[in-house]
């Protein structure tokens, strides 16, 4: 059963360097492309710095131990010292201008992400764990802000202490270069093939965890559901299985890992016994520009080489993750906004009304029609009900007037105007829909009743509460309308969520109204105080009602029944009920 759970079932995440995707951070990074010369100018100066002083203890070694010059050894030492201070000084200065740069980067990146959730269509979401989605904008760009902060900028700093090191060892013995080359070398491949597996790894460990914390946020959401219905002890069962499968990928990432240390010692003892070995060899053999000092020098110089080597192949694997999460960013970056604002888009003014939907067919999975040639005409100022089967259409028909969905064929017009030829900003202010499941955001209740129209005073907001009588309750709380709620509006009943919600409505006093099951959360008194605000709430306006309490339905001027693709039965209520039909059938079940 477990395994047919979608916590299982992992992201597809590219497991190679994909240079397009890093490519593709160049134009966040261009706009500091000033910063980062100067980061870089900066870098060659510290690398320069510390080669130094390997020459420094060269001439110490061959000179100043035999000659005994005690005021040019304390020179050369506070020499020494003034180079690791400024070393140190240098250091500190581009690692800083790097931080911030990189902060403000990926801050780019992050905001452009933010942003265009807010203008995904519903079905992208609709097709992913929320908890998915949350890994790609904290996660994955967190790992992304480590990179353009540090991984890069290590990155950088051991390409320059390569080069710089390669100019001196060359400068003093091309041989000893070469032998250093030859164990250095391959040292780096024989880690770059380990790093390449572990790679391979942390991508499955990325996915994984990626599962973890879309279980995780579900089960926090779903928290009363789950007690309820006493699954505590099998979410507990799907939870130990989902993490278990995180814990053994990063163990077989530990123990890939751990090879590391031992293939840098072999080749760094091969590569010392290689160097002292020659060294031996040219001494006896007479070589004049052979001496203690120089091999000392170089067995510095062989650890500023090797180790920048190695550290490169340990970063490789970190742009290998660093591409792989670019891939899921910028996966949702370029996701298609299929409905945005045309470029000529008209802006819906002094609306009457008027929505005619001509000939829709609708389907959310490719082949499976929730309406076709779907008719409705409704005049302005007159209320529609909506009922019928679960799952027939009832809220797919309010999507469609939202435009959260677009259709497949045919048109949704509003007061003739083609829904999709008006801009969403302007349509969505002369629509208003209260859903079912309100939600509550962190703040003051008069903020959230504000949501509804940002502009509004205070005053007005306590207004549109008064209109359907939650002024009754907020009164009641210890801070009246400034009392501050907590996420999703913990502490309020389902009941005064829905309310606020209602609140919300009537500020903002749109001129086409969608209430989707909007008092199935309501107890029955409050439900006839507000039935009573519904008549001067939708005066002049044309509303649609999805209810399955048929009391809240009875006196539209219209009530269609919807099923089979399209509307089953259409009149008010006393003709449906002389039909003895679907209508009818429905009234005398309940």
């Amino acid at each position: 059963m477990a395994k047919r759970n979608t916590y299982f079932q992992d992201e597809v995440i590219q497991r190679k360097i994909d240079i397009k995707q890093l490519g593709r951070t160049i134009r966040y990074i261009l706009p500091y492309k000033k910063v980062f010369l100067l980061v870089c100018f900066l870098m060659l100066i510290s690398a320069g710095a510390s080669m130094v002083s390997p020459l420094l203890l060269r001439y110490i070694i061959n000179h100043l131990v035999f000659s005994r010059d005690y005021k040019q050894l304390l020179l050369i030492i506070c020499g020494l010292a003034a180079l690791a201070a400024t070393e140190i000084s240098i250091t500190f200065v581009y690692q800083r201008l790097m931080g911030k740069t990189g902060h403000k980067v990926i801050a780019g990146i992050r905001q452009e992400i933010f942003y265009k959730l807010q203008r995904l269509p519903f079905d992208y979401f609709d097709n992913r764990p929320n908890g998915k989605i949350v890994v790609r904008v904290t996660d994955y760009i967190n790992d992304l802000a480590n990179f353009f902060t540090n991984t890069l900028l290590q990155f950088l700093i051991h390409i320059v202490r390569i080069m710089v090191v390669t100019v001196f060892m060359l400068s003093i013995n091309t041989w000893l270069t070469l032998i250093v080359f030859a164990t250095a070398i391959p040292m780096m491949i024989c880690i770059l093939i380990l790093r390449y597996s572990i790679r391979r790894l942390f991508a499955i460990l990325r996915a994984k965890n990626s599962n973890r914390t879309a279980f995780i946020v579900e089960s926090i959401m779903g928290e009363k559901i789950a007690k309820n219905y006493n699954r505590a002890s099998v979410n507990a069962e799907i939870y130990d299985e989902v993490h278990s499968t995180c814990v053994n990928a990063w163990l077989r990432i530990f123990y890939r890992n751990e090879l590391n240390g031992p293939i840098v010692e072999i080749f760094w003892n091969i590569g010392v016994i290689a160097l002292y070995g020659v060294s031996l060899a040219m001494i006896l053999n007479g070589s004049t520009s052979m001496n203690a000092g120089t091999v000392v020098a170089f067995t510095s110089y062989m650890g500023l080489f090797s180790g920048p080597l190695t550290q490169i192949a340990m970063l490789i694997q970190q742009l290998a993750s660093v591409s792989s999460n670019l891939e899921q960013v910028f996966d949702t970056i370029d996701h298609p906004v299929e409905i945005d604002n045309p470029s000529d888009a008209i802006e819906l003014k002094n609306v009457e009304g008027q929505v005619d939907f001509e000939n829709v067919t609708f389907a959310y999975e490719k082949g499976v029609n929730i309406l076709e040639n779907f008719n409705l005409h409704v005049r302005p100022g007159e209320t529609i009900a909506l009922v019928g089967p679960t799952g027939a259409g009832k809220t797919t028909v309010i999507n469609l007037i939202t435009r959260f969905y677009d259709v497949a064929e045919g048109s949704v017009k509003i007061d003739g105007i083609d829904v999709r030829k008006v801009s969403l900003s302007s349509l969505r202010k002369e629509v208003g829909v209260l859903m079912q499941d309100p939600f509550i955001f962190k703040g003051t209740i008069i903020d959230n009743i504000r949501y509804g129209r940002l502009d509004a005073t205070d005053e007005e907001c306590i207004a549109a509460a008064k209109t359907i009588y939650a002024d009754r309750f907020i009164e009641r709380m210890k801070d009246g309308y400034y009392t501050q709620l907590d996420e999703r509006g913990e502490g309020l009943s389902a009941g005064e969520k829905q309310l606020i919600s209602f609140a919300r409505i009537v500020l903002k006093n749109p001129s086409v109204i969608i209430l989707d099951e909007a008092t199935s959360s309501i107890d029955t008194e409050t439900e006839n105080l507000i039935q009573q605000a519904m008549e001067l709430i939708l005066k002049d306006k044309t509303a649609f009602i999805v209810a399955h309490r048929l009391s809240t339905i009875r006196n539209a001027d219209r009530i269609l029944y919807i099923a089979n693709k399209g509307i089953a039965e259409e009149g008010n209520h006393e003709q449906l009920m002389a039909k003895k039909g679907l209508y009818y059938n429905l009234n005398t079940s309940i």
